[in-house]
């Protein structure tokens, strides 16, 4: 039977591939501070403003293509059992052949309803706009977790990491919570290995860090797990 492998993916994860971070925009969007544009707040006061910001999101998107980093994740679903629970909001996991991905921050080509969340829709285009409503009436927003917001895949998100033979932490600071607190589900004794330039401290034992990008650093990891398949 093939071991589970988790796989955490944060931003550095899809920076490969042109996509830009909060981080990479210096926490401003057309002058409009980052959370100002991400938050429930924001859009009862511009829902217009807050549907652009996210249109143009999307459109890159859209232009984007999955990196190596995602090609190999993908790849090792030949040798384990793969899960992945990325904080990105794009589908760039999903385009590489990933084929079990949750999505703790939300889905960038979903919509949802404004009066009932469990109505969500799949978008084939860009543009999401005022007038714009689901089947109920209401205006659609996009399917992002804001800030300030609850993130209701973290339960979902701690059960697969306390499954975890092997855990993987790839493009990411460690500095988001609640997504940052998930490494301490792991169950002791666990291999851990960290894939990020920047070296964020896990607070476990048996880590071992692969101080790379993601397309560089996956292609050491994979060496590294040779010795579990």
């Amino acid at each position: 039977m093939k071991k589970k492998l988790v796989v955490l993916s944060g931003a550095g994860m899809s920076q490969e591939s042109g996509l830009k971070t909060f981080c990479d925009m210096g926490g401003l969007w057309e002058s409009y501070d980052v959370t100002e544009v991400a938050t429930p707040e924001a859009w009862e006061r511009d829902p217009a403003l807050v549907l652009r910001f996210y249109n143009e999101r999307r459109k890159q998107l859209l232009q984007a293509e999955p990196n190596a980093g995602h090609q190999a994740i993908a790849e090792l679903e030949n040798h384990f059992d793969v899960e992945v629970v990325t904080q990105n909001v794009d589908n760039l996991h999903e385009q590489s052949g990933s084929t079990k991905v949750l999505h703790l921050h939300g889905e960038l080509m979903k919509a949802r309803s404004t009066i009932d969340p469990f109505l969500v829709y799949e978008l084939d285009h860009w543009a999401l706009d005022i007038g714009d409503r689901c089947e109920k009436g209401s205006q659609l927003r996009p399917h992002i977790v804001w800030f300030g917001e609850p993130v209701p895949n973290i339960p979902k998100a701690i059960g697969i990491v306390e499954s975890a033979d092997i855990l993987v932490v790839i493009g990411t600071s460690l500095a988001v919570y609640p997504a940052a607190s998930l490494v301490n589900y792991v169950r002791r004794g666990t291999p851990i290995f960290v894939v990020d330039p920047g070296k964020p401290e896990v607070f476990q034992k048996n880590v071992t860090y692969i101080v790379e990008k993601a397309g560089k650093g996956v292609e050491q990891l994979k060496a590294e797990l040779k010795k579990y398949m």
